[in-house]
């Protein structure tokens, strides 16, 4: 029976989205729940999951085609995907026929190939061996730029080759590409220039001690480990910071709407994850509530998401304050870009020791530069410093996180 192939309802925040990729091609079995395609979104990549086993007859919307919620974008004839006849086989033939028995057993279990179609094209055409390349894909599979990156790295194949791709040009050693931006870097394109030009943005800095904390880490971190089941980071520290100096600071936690201020009376904090396709910011709802434990839990598991790709809308929708750790890459001093509509983002950065003054002494300490992002329309100077200061003495006296001061 024929059955049509949709892309999935999309939420109301999403008006369409973009074929990605195409996982399986004409002609090719599926088994039930297999992914055929990908569905890139303003927000989230959506998987189209075939309903049954089957196979796919007809591709009606081809990688790079827009469509909208529950359209139609192929067809797939229901039934048992590995229907192959059963020839019997005489054992006492001649070698010459091993050959032959070879052929019949790869067509009666057909091999599952994750690349996509264009993939599979340059691989074709360039000669490549797809063992050979580093996949950087989700579920190990190989994207175009893994292949560009790979026959860029030898320089004799890029001699020898002319094209590459139907977009990329060549002059002689000096390799050149052109390919489309995807709809979440267009989306992120859009919403930092538009933040730039929409909000009086300033930033201030300051620098904290990690010290107290390192040490809470090395005394505590095996047995919370052990008790909770999750690692004892220093995100954690750094969302129950936040959420204790919102708590103090509601003007922080508001955000613009027109000319109208909206407080908001519970601490969603987003946390910034970069993954290959581009820096998502899932929200740990009312962070306010929870414990440590829960928290580090949270961000294990959002992190670990959008990594895959499995972030649903709704994980990302919201948030009062915003987080974002560029130290995990080296960064030793940023300037953070407000996530509209919010109204501040803290920036943290690698822990770096240096020599500081204490009590009249020069000692070496683990320390972190902060750097908070703000709407001057909204926060002055003395309120955007005294909040970070109190992010400051909370980490550097961890004892305050737990009585709330």
């Amino acid at each position: 029976m024929s059955v049509e192939i949709k892309s999935p309802t999309f939420p109301e925040s999403v008006a369409d989205g973009t074929i990605a990729n195409w996982l399986k091609k004409e002609g090719e079995s599926v088994a039930q729940d297999d992914v055929i395609a990908e569905i890139e979104t303003d927000k989230v990549v959506l998987e189209v999951l075939a309903q049954s086993d089957g196979v796919i007859t007809k591709i009606i919307k081809s990688e790079g085609e827009t469509v909208v919620s529950a359209e139609i974008i192929g067809e797939f004839e229901e039934g048992n995907s590995s229907d192959t006849s059963s020839t019997p086989i005489d054992e006492n033939k001649e070698d010459d026929n091993k050959d032959e028995i070879t052929e019949i057993q790869k067509i009666s279990k057909p091999k599952k190939d994750k690349n996509g179609p264009a993939v599979k094209k340059i691989l074709s055409e360039q000669n490549l061996d797809p063992s050979k390349v580093e996949a950087s894909g989700k579920d190990n599979r190989l994207t175009k730029a893994d292949l560009i990156n790979h026959m860029s790295s030898k320089t004799e194949d890029v001699n020898d080759s002319n094209e590459i791709m139907p977009d990329s040009e060549f002059r002689e050693d000096r390799p050149e590409k052109r390919v489309p931006m995807s709809r979440l870097r267009s989306t992120i394109a859009k919403r930092l220039v538009s933040v730039k030009q929409e909000t009086a943005m300033l930033t201030t800095f300051n620098e904290v001690d990690m010290q107290p904390i390192k040490e809470l880490r090395a005394k505590y971190g095996a047995e919370f480990e052990k008790e909770h089941e999750v690692k004892l980071g220093f995100m954690g520290f750094f969302v129950i910071a936040a959420v204790q100096a919102l708590k103090k600071f509601p003007v922080v936690n508001a955000s613009i709407d027109g000319s109208d201020i909206v407080y908001h009376g519970f601490q969603d904090i987003g946390v910034a994850v970069s993954t290959d396709r581009g820096l998502v910011v899932p929200i740990i709802k009312d962070a306010d509530t929870k414990s440590l434990p829960e928290i580090e839990k949270s961000i294990l598991e959002y992190s670990e998401k959008a990594r895959n790709g499995k972030l649903s809308i709704d994980e990302m929708q919201g948030g009062t304050f915003t987080i974002s750790n560029g130290g995990v890459f080296g960064s030793l001093l940023s300037t953070p870009i407000l996530n509209a509509p919010q109204t501040a983002i803290l920036g943290m950065h690698s822990i770096q020791e240096r020599p500081v003054a204490i009590n009249g002494e020069v000692v070496i300490r683990p320390m972190m530069y902060l750097a908070m992002s703000y709407d001057h329309r909204l926060l002055d100077g003395k309120e955007a410093v005294t909040f970070l200061v109190s992010i400051k003495e909370q980490l550097e006296s961890p004892e305050r996180l737990l009585l709330n001061l």
